[in-house]
């Protein structure tokens, strides 16, 4: 074992997550040797690139799937990514104010968001309730070609970094991680093979060469799980890797991120409308959610990993049945296929569409191609039920593997404070978490 290829704490994955780990390791613990590798040839490729995501920080206030607990949670690692940005002035730069709001269209969804927004002011006071005449003010849009008996209302606000790019804010913190600590080594187009246990290391196999840590943290999307099973952890998680499309605007629609009420059957996102912050503010509309017979969405398919991480079982087909038994959940599967098909998808798109914006027709989106990610959605075998949040397997034994579906990157320092707080106690090392809390979550 060369000391040139020992490391106290391995990353695996230069994602969001690999990314904000490395630096909240190297600026607020006092571990000095770290490595992170990451098979692609530049950081943040894939899901946190802007092309891969909604470009949206989910604070929980107009995501409608989540639970008052679950936005407030979701607030807190929001509000470290915000004051992330803050500290490294990146307002207007990788970080936007856009207006965005949770939208209701017709009296039973209006009824919701009223409801909803009673229930959610106290821990979201800068929300605000906008009725069909404030709408008309904030996103005329929305009224536009609308049936004027048709009653729509939001809640909504202009007062938060809404709009992130991931992808920039991913290389940032490597360039910020470097200068707290010269010492780091990161590795790019560095795929790792195999991960073993020998005695109290961890062998990490990379391209036939191997590197030696104490600690590894898997941040890898679905293939955090590929490694887990490989190594005989996380046999009660399967993985259902559901891939996303978006459709662009071809005509000035948008000016916020409107996001349509969930349906509570359904796990995946309802269809939002975004601007798109690196495609020259273009609309987005999206996403689709299908499910994808491979691990990353635009690279070659490796049909047997996809099949390790399903881990095909009586438990897992006992999901898929109720599942598609259900009505709702059958036809939005059938929809969102169609939504795919070329010939046939934008018409039927379009529909989705004029929810949002009613005077938008087929001739006004197309399909954008190559836009879109794809999320490990994780079956938790026991429940036998879909598991909506970051799924994270600790080992107890030194290594951690990493899944995050909704809210994703949002979620990125949150993670990092969780893996941070683990490394430090298993490797005896001092985590400066009063700095921390001072500089990213506000608390003292």
């Amino acid at each position: 074992m060369t000391d040139n290829h020992y490391y106290n704490v391995i990353i695996v994955g230069g994602g969001i997550s690999g990314t904000a780990l490395l630096y909240t390791l190297s600026k607020y613990t006092d571990i000095k040797s770290i490595g992170l590798f990451e098979k692609y040839d530049d950081i943040a490729t894939l899901n946190s690139n802007a092309k891969g995501n909604s470009q949206t920080l989910h604070c929980g206030d107009i995501e409608t799937n989540y639970t008052l607990e679950k936005a407030i949670k979701t607030n807190k690692t929001a509000t470290m990514v915000e004051n992330y940005g803050k500290l490294y002035g990146y307002e207007n730069k990788y970080m936007f104010k856009i207006p965005k709001m949770a939208l209701g269209v017709g009296d039973k969804e209006v009824a919701f968001i009223k409801e909803r927004f009673e229930q959610f002011k106290e821990a979201f006071p800068y929300m605000e309730y906008w009725d069909k005449a404030k709408l008309a003010e904030v996103e005329p849009a929305l009224l536009k070609g609308r049936d004027e008996n048709e009653d729509i209302a939001a809640m909504g606000t202009d007062k938060r970094w809404s709009a992130i790019n991931f992808g920039e804010i991913a290389k940032s913190f490597v360039r910020n991680a470097k200068i707290e600590n010269p010492d780091i080594e990161v590795h790019l187009s560095k795929e790792v093979e195999n991960i073993r246990k020998i005695g109290d290391k961890f062998e990490v196999t990379v391209e036939g060469k191997h590197y030696f840590a104490d600690y590894v943290v898997v941040d890898a999307g679905a293939h955090s799980l590929l490694f887990a099973h490989k190594m005989g952890h996380g046999e009660d998680f399967s993985c259902l890797p559901v891939g996303g499309s978006f459709y662009y605007s071809k005509v000035d629609s948008l000016k916020s991120k409107v996001y349509t009420i969930q349906n509570p059957k359904l796990p995946f996102a309802a269809i939002h409308g975004d601007p798109d912050i690196v495609h020259g503010n273009t609309i987005r509309f999206g996403p689709t959610a299908i499910v994808l017979p491979k691990l990353e969405r635009y690279h070659h398919a490796h049909f047997l990993d996809f099949l390790e991480t399903m881990a095909p079982s009586s438990e897992v087909i006992e999901v898929f049945y109720d599942l598609l038994h259900d009505d709702d959940i059958r036809a939005y599967a059938i929809k969102n296929f169609l939504y795919e098909v070329p010939g046939i998808r934008t018409k039927l798109f379009a529909k989705e569409v004029q929810k949002i914006v009613p005077f938008m027709t087929e001739n006004d989106i197309e399909f954008a191609e190559g836009i879109g990610g794809l999320r490990p959605q994780v079956i938790d075998k026991k429940t036998k039920k879909l598991f909506l949040g970051e799924a994270k397997i600790e080992t107890g034994e030194g290594i951690v593997f990493n899944m995050t579906p909704s809210p994703g990157a949002t979620s990125c320092l949150g993670n990092a404070y969780k893996d941070a707080e683990l490394i430090c106690a298993f490797l005896g090392a001092k985590f400066d978490t009063k700095k921390f809390n001072q500089e990213l979550t506000g608390e003292k």
